[in-house]
């Protein structure tokens, strides 16, 4: 979930390139959030900073139901305190690929 449709694109092809199954798509936060509710993925990269709302009240909206990984171009730094109290997993964009992926979830379970 990105409001960069360049980056959604360049993501999908990369994770699954790399055997992820990337099931939908969204640029923006009620978008991702409908389509978490429909498709029921088992993880949700999502975009701190889109366009309707930020990443954090997103991830809170989607509940339990998915693990979500945040994502930004940004440092996880320069998210502070919000980050670590939101519980998520973070990979920088730049940093995406299946093994960073996986380290990230890995970690949390």
């Amino acid at each position: 979930m990105d409001d960069h449709a360049g980056f959604r694109s360049w993501a999908r092809e990369v994770l699954a390139h790399e055997g992820f199954d990337v099931v939908g798509e969204a640029e923006d936060g009620r978008t991702a959030i409908r389509l978490v509710e429909e498709l029921r993925p088992e993880v949700v990269l999502l975009d701190i900073q889109l366009p309707d709302q930020d990443g954090f009240a997103v991830a809170r909206l989607i509940g339990d139901g998915s693990d979500v990984v945040l994502t930004s171009g940004r440092a996880p730094e320069d998210y502070g305190r919000r980050l670590a109290e939101s519980g998520h997993a973070f990979v920088r964009k730049d940093d995406l690929n299946g093994p960073s992926l996986e380290a990230v979830l890995g970690a949390r379970g």
